[in-house]
Formats: structure tokens, C-alpha cells, sequence
């Protein structure tokens, strides 16, 4: 069974991000970039299948500008056997991903679908479920654990109440959440080999997909600041506060 996981190059979640000073977009100059915390979760979980003899191959496949190539060598070089680089400078939406994935899936047949529950960027979420609904496929998404049973997975998500066990058939489409493993650090030796792992690289319209986007950015800001919490006295004083400022009680 091939196992693909899209991967995302993201800015490194320790990086605090600024604005632009015109207030179009974010300022991604000069910022360290790497591959999307929760892609990282999902090709962990894809290798350990391989490594459990439940999968045969890991394609890991990213969408984006030439940039792009450093994060699927990290992907290769944390065990991933081949690596696909769909190449555009168009900015990308959830629903313009999905749909290049949908080629990709067409061309290369995978058995299941690992993808991060969200990116760290936009945190959209979107992605796993559209590529799901275009495919046909079930889906089980922000998923913590995951088991391969006699060409079935099962399947755990937290829920409001509790967790929530499923159990579908294969294809499937499935999103990882925080707690489904702790990704590999990466070797040196591995870094090394994945110099020699194969990489291609194709465009949208190769894949007969359009890409254009169908929202506009209007602006972009920064958080208002957080005002400075003050001490009270006693009981009464926070509840008078609760009252009168949080607006909290009535």
C-alpha cells in the first residue's frame, strides 16, 4: 500500500511573524521556514506503517513555490521514499490544494491519505476534508490513534464528550491531531541519503488544475495587546470588576 502526506513549508512555529507595514500580508522576509508541525505528525505516523510492514511506500508531496524543495527533503530524510513538488508562486487556498491533490491521487493511486489537521499559518483545517469529499473517500479527521486492521483502519478522535472510535475501509483520507505520535529527529546520515532520494517536480496545469484564488486578503493585522492584569483586595473587589469592566456577571 502507498501511504502519501502532503507537507506544508510553513514559518517555524518558534518565529514570532510580523505584518507588513502597508497591512496586506505577512512579512515573510528573512524568516526561518519549516515543515508544518502537524505534516510532521502525519509522515511519522506513515513510516511507522511502513516500518510495521502495513505499507510498502511514503510519498511525500508539497505544494508551493521552488522554496519548497527544502521541506520535502526534510520529509525524505525523516524516511519518506520518494518526494513530489507540485510547483507554483500562486498563493494557495485550502480548496486549490485539495484539488492538486486530487491529481496527484489520481496519478499514483495511494491506499490512504496522512495530512496534518491543520497548518500553522492559516489554520484553516479544510484541506483533509475537501480532498476527502472530491475523492469519494471516507475521512477520519484530528485523529490521535490510529490502527491498520485487515485492510480497515480504526480510528480514535477527542471529542466534546470524551473520544470517538471509527472504523472505515480503505482509501481513506486521514488527519492527524497533536497527541497521534512524537515525529523522529533527523540524522545526519539520514540528511545525507536524502540528497539521493528521488524528487520530482511537476506544475498545476501538468496536472490540469487551476489554482487561481477565489478569496482576496482585504488587510491584515496584528493582535491588540493585551492590557496589563491588575491585583484586588479582596472578594467583593473582583467581583465588582467582574461586573462592572468584564462584563461577566449581571
Amino acid at each position: 500500500m502507498k501511504v502519501l502526506v502532503p507537507v506544508k513549508r510553513v514559518v517555524d512555529y518558534n518565529i514570532r511573524v510580523r505584518v507588513k507595514a502597508d497591512g496586506s500580508a505577512v512579512d515573510l522576509a528573512d524568516l526561518r521556514m519549516s515543515l508544518n508541525p502537524f505534516d510532521e505528525i502525519a509522515l511519522e505516523a506513515a513510516l511507522r506503517l511502513k516500518e510495521g510492514g502495513l505499507a510498502g511506500e511514503v510519498l511525500a508531496v508539497s505544494c508551493g513555490p521552488a522554496a519548497c524543495q527544502e521541506t520535502l527533503r526534510t520529509a525524505l530524510a525523516m524516511g519518506a521514499d520518494r518526494a513530489l513538488l507540485v510547483e507554483t508562486d500562486v498563493e494557495l487556498q485550502p480548496l486549490a490544494v485539495a484539488r492538486v491533490l486530487h491529481a496527484v491521487c489520481a496519478r499514483e493511486a495511494p491506499g490512504l491519505v496522512l495530512c496534518g489537521k491543520q497548518a500553522i499559518d492559516d489554520d484553516a483545517g479544510q484541506t483533509g476534508q475537501m480532498l476527502a469529499a472530491l475523492l469519494g473517500w471516507p475521512q477520519a479527521t484530528c485523529v490521535s490513534e490510529l490502527q491498520l486492521v485487515e485492510g480497515r483502519i480504526r480510528a480514535t478522535r477527542e471529542i466534546d464528550g470524551g473520544q470517538e472510535i471509527l472504523e472505515t475501509r480503505l482509501p481513506a483520507v486521514v488527519t492527524a491531531d497533536l497527541r497521534l505520535n512524537e515525529p523522529r529527529y533527523t540524522s545526519l546520515p539520514n540528511i545525507i541519503k536524502a540528497r539521493k532520494k528521488p524528487l520530482d517536480s511537476t506544475c498545476p496545469a501538468a496536472l490540469g488544475v487551476a489554482v487561481a484564488p477565489r478569496l482576496q486578503i482585504l488587510g491584515v493585522s496584528e493582535p491588540a495587546r493585551r492590557r496589563a492584569g491588575v491585583k484586588v483586595q479582596d472578594v467583593a473587589e473582583l467581583l465588582e470588576k467582574l461586573r462592572q469592566e468584564a462584563g461577566v456577571l449581571q
